[in-house]
């Protein structure tokens, strides 16, 4: 059996499949960021690990000596600082922080020649900005600083003792040369930065190391399996559900959402409200990322003190409509298609007469409008889809799908799993141990057939256009 680790934003989770491709069995742990000052948003990496050890050892139970081998997935963005023992020497920075502006105002007054390979826009949240807020903040440590790692591959280097990373994973750092398919040297260099506090660029499905003995006591697995290089999560999303053509698209629903279409080639171009990222081998795609999936959702239910019941009970049943509210979901900034980091989360229009009923509705419809706003700007890039796969943890209740098809003017076809980046992780453990040649090789049946159509009259465009004027309104 193969075994994939997904290391996400807010928890890990594990799928094991067997050699049909089929899912055995999964576990999911979950873990909480801190904000030591507003705006921060960090981790020790050792919480990881303590969740990743209880997630691989409650999915796998008697299992473990069955595994083959292993795949790797995870957030984006964020980065790992490694000193010379392997050991991280601060907190992970990760993609919902907020603190790079002056970085980003830097990088992006660097040449336009140097930018527009990258393929994709400079903003708050990427390891480049990052890195060299760390750089400018914090001389100390990055002068102790001998390798920065992505999530997922300071967990390969946690299982193996080795240090590597993949271009899904490297295309998203800013620093990536994505047209040539390699790390930016110039651009970096013009940051200030050194090259070689970056890791070398592997094959995702290939075998980037074995499990050590220290880690395998640990997890309770064999010693010596192979570690596939890994998948940043979106990557390996449309890696666990076959999306490898031109003209695929996904919608994810979970802490953030991404429109995730594949493309026949990357196209230079400067600060687009778009990504542009590499995924397993010769697949690239495009990407409308939102920051505000379920982040917002979990600060406004927080917020309001209201459990996930009662927020699906008061939007859905019955629909007591929004009232007039505008929801703005941006409690995180935003990326697509507004590249607004200091865009804000607000409700207006509200009335003697709103009630509580009204405001939980209007969450569901700002975070819908918030996904039609970036798919019609996606769409004048001259992508096209008549339809999404949707997955992910935020897309369970056919409701709230079908909210979405509605505003979104798109069907809807329902994934045959929400796990699907832990699904493509356990593929890549596959790869890596050779059992399946290439990815085309995999026994994917991504959609469960299930279709939800948009209702035929666009019934929400006054409240798209409301949406749209109330942003720029208020900035």
């Amino acid at each position: 059996m193969f075994l994939g680790i997904d290391l996400g934003t807010g928890s890990v989770k594990t799928t094991i499949v067997d050699y049909d491709g089929n899912v055995v069995t999964a576990a999911t742990r979950r873990y909480s960021n801190s904000a030591p000052v507003p705006g921060h948003e960090e981790i020790w990496p050792d919480v990881w690990w303590d969740e990743v050890v209880a997630a691989v050892r409650e999915c796998c139970q008697d299992r473990g000596m069955d595994v083959a081998g292993i795949g790797l997935s995870g957030q984006a963005h964020g980065f790992v600082l490694i000193g010379s023992d392997e050991q991280p020497l601060r907190p992970a920075i990760l993609w919902t922080d907020l603190r790079t502006t002056r970085e980003v105002t830097d990088i992006l007054a660097l040449p336009a020649d140097l930018r527009s390979p990258l393929c994709n826009p400079i903003t708050v949240g990427m390891a480049g900005p990052g890195i060299l807020w760390v750089q400018r903040n914090e001389p100390e440590i990055w002068q102790k600083t001998r390798k920065v790692l992505a999530a997922k591959d300071w967990l390969k280097l946690k299982l193996t003792g080795e240090v590597s990373t993949e271009p899904s994973d490297a295309s998203m750092t800013c620093m990536y040369d994505v047209v040539a398919d390699c790390w930016s040297t110039e651009l970096i260099t013009k940051m200030g930065l050194e090259y070689d506090v970056l890791p070398q660029i592997g094959k995702s499905a290939a075998c980037a190391g074995r499990l050590r003995k220290s880690a395998a006591e640990i997890l309770g697995l064999p010693v010596g399996i192979p570690i596939s290089g890994g998948l940043a999560d979106t990557a390996s999303c449309l890696l666990g559900m076959g999306i490898s053509k031109p003209g695929d698209t996904v919608l994810q629903i979970g802490s953030g959402i991404q429109i995730m279409t594949v493309v026949d080639e990357p196209t230079p171009e400067i600060q687009p409200f778009y990504n542009t990222f590499r995924a397993i081998d010769d697949v690239v795609y495009k990407m409308a990322a939102m920051q505000n999936g379920g982040t917002a959702f979990e600060w406004v239910r927080n917020a309001l003190n209201a459990d996930w019941d009662e927020m699906y009970r008061a939007a859905f049943e019955p629909n007591p409509g929004n009232g007039g509210i505008v929801f703005l979901p941006y409690a995180c900034g935003e990326r697509a298609p507004i590249l607004d980091p200091h865009a804000a989360a607000s409700f207006t229009n509200m009335h003697i007469g709103s009630t509580r009923e009204n405001l939980i509705r209007s969450i569901f419809e700002g975070v819908a409008l918030a996904i039609r706003d970036s798919w019609d700007a996606l769409a004048k890039t001259g992508v096209e889809a008549s339809g999404f796969l949707v997955t992910g943890g935020g897309s369970r209740d056919v409701r709230w799908r079908q909210l979405i098809a509605d505003i979104v003017r798109v069907n809807l076809i329902r994934c045959s799993t929400t796990a699907d980046a832990t699904k493509g992780a356990a593929y890549l453990g596959g790869l890596a141990a050779g059992h399946w040649a290439s990815y085309e090789d995999l026994p994917i049946d991504g959609s469960t057939g299930e279709t939800l159509r948009p209702c035929e009259m666009d019934v929400y465009a006054p409240n798209l256009a409301e949406f749209r004027r109330t942003y720029y309104a208020l900035k």
